[in-house]
């Protein structure tokens, strides 16, 4: 392993206690940098905590027994941010304390964002259970269609048809969104042939669709490679008096024309979307910015880049995360490296998702001394790249046959990996590299990578085989390894059992 590669290694080794912590799910967010002095509200101090396991309840206390008054839409904004972010236990616990604690109003629609947020961290028990407890004046639509809502979410669609037909029943149906959950919940479990068949009984029942339902049996008609029946529902969609046709349902028809392979269709429908567009909107440029990166249309996607940078605020690291993505498809390395030196000169948030598209690029196009060097380059200035970065250029090397460098850029990943931040080593790609230990590895570095990979996987077979071969291959007893094998419950692979047959073979051989 040359010196360059063991410099890297133990800058990140040092680093490894507070790896990520200035890069968590809350710090690597996409969102705009404001330079200004922020409001001192109750979202200023809860956001930046870093943890996602952290009680953000002691938090709330100390900012309350400072003076500070907390007021519902306070509390109700900062469990909407946590729910965005997917922080539901921590959303969860803040409205526990909001109705427990906080001697402020618990409405209905607080109790229904309760109930939703037990079903995902609890289960579906304990949403039955909360919903059944409700005091009658709390069972309003907002926790029926909460529980509905779970219902979708674990994909029971018996019990959610049954409770559906409840709310018919009370009359609390009377809105397109529990329609909707329905017609989600049929396209979700691949019965896309029914989900019209709902947007009719909404009709038959008085309730008016609205955009998002066209929308859902838009995308089913796409399911079901249905055109024709696609191009009707457009048509019926636009005639409605009570429909205002949006960018989001014409990106939608655009996208099924792509896939079912109609891309002069899609261009008119992405034109219909432009012109619906409201011109400062950035999601709506990122949407159409993708789908013309799709057609292969590199003028289209720069003119709408410049027009985003010019129509909105500044870029944020979603806006760079789709435009390299636009770059590296129409395979413009040499774009995607400039606006790569772009992003990092600005001042969002570092955040490893956006080189990471440049990253598979260049495993793609085998230019993984580019990859290498980048990353060098991160460590150098001080960051710290993510796991997942070291591991794409891993597994670029590993196809490659270059296994000594994929051990080298694998140790790397192992070195700063953090549990339940969204990536795991390959298994493939790891017992290929553990594979090549096993046949040619240092016994020292063959320990210190079983050490690394043991935070992050259990011992197994794969694991003990290059330990008992480098003991072997340099004299040295494997009883303890045997040992450890059977204490882990580890049973002796194929592989094993070979290396300790030729072993006391040779032994015999030489006695």
């Amino acid at each position: 392993m040359n010196a360059a590669v063991l410099t890297i290694a133990r800058r990140l080794r040092r680093t490894l206690q507070t790896t990520l912590q200035s890069q968590s799910q809350f710090s690597t967010s996409a969102r705009r940098y404001n330079p200004r002095k922020p409001e001192r509200r109750l979202q200023s101090i809860i956001f930046p905590v870093a943890s996602p396991s952290a009680n953000l309840v002691p938090e709330i206390e100390r900012w309350i027994e400072k003076g500070n008054t907390v007021q519902p839409y306070d509390l109700q904004l900062v469990i909407k941010g946590l729910r965005r972010l997917r922080r539901f236990r921590q959303a969860l616990e803040v409205s526990e304390w909001m109705k427990t604690k906080s001697n402020l109003p618990f409405r209905p629609g607080d109790h229904a964002v309760q109930l939703d947020l037990i079903g995902v961290v609890h289960g579906m028990s304990s949403a039955e259970d909360y919903f059944n407890k409700l005091p009658q004046e709390h069972k309003t639509e907002k926790a029926y269609g909460a529980l509905l809502n779970c219902y979708v979410r674990e994909r029971q669609v018996d019990k959610a048809l049954a409770h559906m037909n409840k709310m018919k029943q009370l009359g609390l149906a009377y809105a397109p969104l529990p329609y909707n959950n329905i017609m989600n919940l049929y396209a979700a479990t691949g019965q896309h042939e029914k989900v019209y068949s709902v947007l009719s009984q909404m009709k038959e029942d008085g309730v008016f669709p609205d955009n998002l339902s066209y929308r859902i049996c838009i995308v089913s008609c796409g399911a079901r490679s249905d055109v024709s029946g696609m191009k009707k529902l457009l048509q019926e969609m636009e005639q409605q008096p009570q429909i205002v046709m949006d960018w989001n349902t014409y990106t939608a028809v655009a996208n099924v024309y792509l896939n079912s392979g109609f891309p002069t269709w899609a261009v008119l429908a992405l034109e219909k979307a432009e012109k619906k567009m409201n011109k400062s909107d950035s999601v709506a440029y990122n949407h159409l910015i993708s789908l013309y990166a799709r057609l292969c249309d590199k003028r289209q996607v720069q003119r709408l880049w410049e027009l985003q940078k010019n129509n909105c605020k500044r870029p944020i690291n979603r806006d760079y995360l789709i435009m390299l993505s636009a770059l590296v498809k129409l395979d413009d390395i040499k774009e995607a490296e400039v606006l790569l030196k772009q992003w990092y000169s600005s001042l969002n948030i570092l955040d490893f998702r956006v080189p990471n598209i440049l990253f598979r690029a260049y495993q793609t196009s085998g230019q993984l001394e580019k990859a290498e060097a980048l990353l060098d380059q991160f460590v150098k200035e001080g960051k710290k790249p993510h796991s997942n970065s070291w591991g794409i250029v891993a597994a670029g090397y590993a196809a490659q046959g270059e296994m000594d460098k994929a051990h080298a850029m694998m140790k790397n990943a192992l070195c700063v990996y953090m549990p339940n931040l969204g990536w795991t080593p390959n298994h493939k790609l790891v017992n290929e590299i553990l594979y090549y230990l096993g046949e040619n590895g240092d016994l020292k570095d063959v320990e210190t990578f079983i050490e690394l990979l043991k935070v992050a996987r259990p011992m197994d077979s794969d694991m003990y085989y290059p330990l008992i071969k480098a003991r072997i291959r340099a004299g040295k007893e494997v009883n303890d390894l045997l040992k450890g094998m059977k204490d882990d419950g580890v049973k002796e692979s194929e592989d094993i059992k070979e290396v300790l047959s030729s072993a006391e073979k040779r032994v015999i051989g030489r006695s």
